[in-house]
């Protein structure tokens, strides 16, 4: 399918768009794009998304509100201008439906980033998701693949209760034929969408709704237009010697801020891992780094159960790694409950940096 098709569905899916109403001002806008040396997370998604499809013809963003509103987040201000609703499409509030128009264009050889407002709401197209996008490589012996992106929100915000606030690391992780990468800072968000983008698999892109607005310096590296992160590598985000924490996503910043009060006050160096990718999981750099400090915390906004720290304490377990434990792995996770609405309740049910910094302390009997 050349540049025509993305004509052909801009044109099938805009009279279903003007049934809708496209109100969604109450989420906010979160990008500033000013300042030239720190950048908002989000910008950096904005300008991985205009590279990539300056870059490709074949790249198209399609999902609620992208057009028109910026995207819910801003994450797509400026593209319909630049480029034309034919390849920024409006969608109606129907997942299952331009989930499935997204990943039919991409099997017949377009590059779709498909957006959901929340990765809460691609469960009204999990089944595409996993059986159309992760499959369909496999069950054609190979001669059919699904180039495309699925991306937004994840986890934990701010008082949307519990059907809102879901984790999907580990449920997406769980599955052949996808990749799943986290983002955490400007870096990854730039890196890691670019690399998705251009990847020939389907991959699931992670974000944090309350990483948006977060500032990051930014270095004349990222700046380049090939600046790409590979997927399936972790990054040792800060070195140490005493203990190994492994986190993705927001919870990063939580254990950067633990591990350096822990090194003010108490001498302890901790080694920070930034995950990065769920699948593939980049083991070996774990690996590494127990076989250096001795001691393993896994950091998650997850659900404790079958998560992406018990993907990780297994394999650990099981490869060479558990000689060199001096303790058990201690998970630190989202309580396994139902996120609450309100916001006392809300706030403890997922772990900060004060709750990472007892833990560790308790695993090194400090």
């Amino acid at each position: 399918m050349n540049g025509r098709g993305i004509s052909r569905l801009a044109k099938a899916i805009r009279p279903l768009n003007s049934r809708i109403n496209a109100n969604g001002a109450s989420l906010g806008a979160l990008a500033n794009f000013k300042s030239q040396q720190i950048r908002k997370y989000s910008s950096q998604e904005e300008t991985a998304l205009d590279e990539e499809m300056e870059r490709d013809s074949k790249v198209y963003l399609m999902g609620e509100e992208v057009a028109q509103y910026n995207g819910a987040y801003k994450v797509s201000k400026g593209l319909l201008d630049k480029y034309g609703p034919e390849r920024v499409i409006d969608t109606p509030i129907t997942e299952m439906g331009f989930t499935g128009l997204a990943i039919g264009s991409a099997l017949a050889g377009l590059r779709p980033v498909c957006e959901f407002m929340t990765f809460n709401f691609s469960m009204q197209a999990i089944d595409q998701i996993v059986n159309s996008a992760g499959k369909t490589l496999y069950m054609s012996g190979g001669k059919v693949g699904c180039p495309m992106v699925f991306r937004g929100p994840n986890s934990a915000a701010l008082g949307v209760a519990a059907q809102h606030s879901q984790d999907f690391s580990a449920w997406y992780g769980s599955i052949p034929g996808l990749k799943v990468v986290s983002v955490y800072d400007s870096e990854d968000a730039k890196g890691l969408l670019k690399a998705a983008i251009r990847d020939e698999n389907p991959v699931v892109v992670l974000e944090n709704e309350l990483m948006y607005g977060s500032s990051f310096p930014v270095t004349q590296e990222m700046k380049n237009k090939d600046f790409l992160i590979p997927i399936g590598k972790a990054k040792i985000a800060r070195e140490g010697k005493d203990l190994t924490v492994v986190a993705h996503s927001r919870p990063v910043g939580f254990v950067l801020e633990a591990a350096e009060r822990l090194a003010k006050e108490h001498g302890i160096e901790i080694e920070v891992i930034n995950l990065r990718s769920i699948r593939p999981l980049d083991i070996d750099t774990i690996v590494k780094s127990v076989k250096k400090t001795n001691r393993l915390v896994t950091v998650e906004q997850g659900f404790p159960m079958f998560g992406v720290g018990s993907e990780i304490s297994a394999q650990i377990m099981e490869s060479e790694a558990f000689d060199y434990l001096d303790a058990p792995v201690s998970r630190i996770t989202g309580a396994d409950i139902p996120t609450p609405y309100a916001a006392n309740l809300e706030s403890l049910s997922f772990p900060d940096s004060n709750v990472i910094y007892s833990e560790i302390k308790r695993v090194l009997s400090r």
